[in-house]
């Protein structure tokens, strides 16, 4: 029988409600659109659906693998009011997306800000989510990373090149990884959107607005709230670790392992936040996980 997985994803999107009204959020889909069984990959602060190309490919024959683009991100609509980006919000997007797939139970994978919606969603009463990947995150996120993130997120940059956009994007990237410049060169084009004679970053600089509002003291404050959540689920649930991450520091993801799911840790040398989940050793310790009896 000739192999029928496709080698390109299918751009979808749908409706949500949200506090200002409709809007609607793109999602990639890869494989059989027949396949019951769904995979969800969410992505991080500022990136989009286009990350898991790699992943979804290699899962493309074992399931339906859907990557949407979270509102304010890649082809989704922005918000008119950027402190609509939140988690609780983006939870309920992804109720709504589940809703449309037609999917009562689903396997989630979450890098970074898709983990804390994954944990989110996962912690709900009655979850569709039944298996659980949290790439590079948990309920204590080290404030060092977020002043990081805050030092470059929503700036106004403009390049004039894909490989510009490319260089510029690596030097604040070093914690993906060693990638080759062909691999970082597919990992960026998904992030530019065409300008003129150049190129921009593809998601609203306002998704910065309440991440520049967040401190030290509320961050702290949150993270009582995150290990509730953590500690309410139950499905069988898989901690990837960047070895040298500045985001999920070892302390929390060897707390993690002893309460709530209890999850089995896999951590990769030489990475810090986030693995891409491209090289052949990330790729193998997912599938093996979302496969396994």
């Amino acid at each position: 029988m000739p192999d029928t997985t496709p080698t390109s994803p299918r751009l979808k999107s749908l409706q949500c409600l949200g506090a200002q009204g409709l809007h609607r959020m793109a999602y990639w889909e890869w494989g059989d659109p027949a396949n019951p069984r769904v995979l969800v990959c969410a992505h991080g602060l500022s990136r989009q659906g286009r990350d898991f190309d790699t992943l979804a490919a290699a899962l493309a024959d074992q399931y339906r693998v859907v990557c949407p683009d979270v509102v304010g991100r890649g082809r989704s609509d922005w918000l008119a009011d950027p402190m609509g980006s939140a988690i609780p919000a983006y939870v309920a997007d992804m109720v709504t997306l589940l809703a449309r797939l037609d999917a009562s139970t689903v396997h989630w994978l979450g890098t970074s800000m898709g983990g804390l919606i994954g944990m989110g969603l996962a912690s709900l009463p009655g979850s569709p989510v039944a298996r659980l990947v949290l790439n590079d995150v948990g309920p204590v996120i080290e404030w060092a990373s977020l002043q990081r993130i805050g030092s470059y997120l929503g700036l106004p940059v403009r390049w004039p090149s894909e490989q510009a956009a490319a260089d510029a994007l690596w030097a604040i990237s070093q914690g993906f990884g060693p990638h080759t410049p062909e691999q970082w060169l597919a990992l960026t084009r998904p992030q530019l959107k065409p300008d003129g004679d150049g190129f921009v970053s593809r998601y609203d600089p306002a998704i910065a607005v309440p991440f520049r509002h967040l401190t030290e003291a509320l961050a702290r404050a949150g993270e009582t709230m995150l290990w509730q959540t953590y500690d309410r689920i139950s499905c069988p649930t898989l901690l990837l670790c960047g070895a040298e991450s500045d985001l999920l520091s070892p302390a929390t993801a060897q707390a993690m392992t002893e309460r709530g799911p209890r999850p089995r840790r896999v951590s990769f040398a030489g990475v810090g936040h986030a693995p891409t989940l491209i090289a052949a050793d990330q790729v193998r310790a997912v599938r093996d996980f979302l496969l396994s009896p």
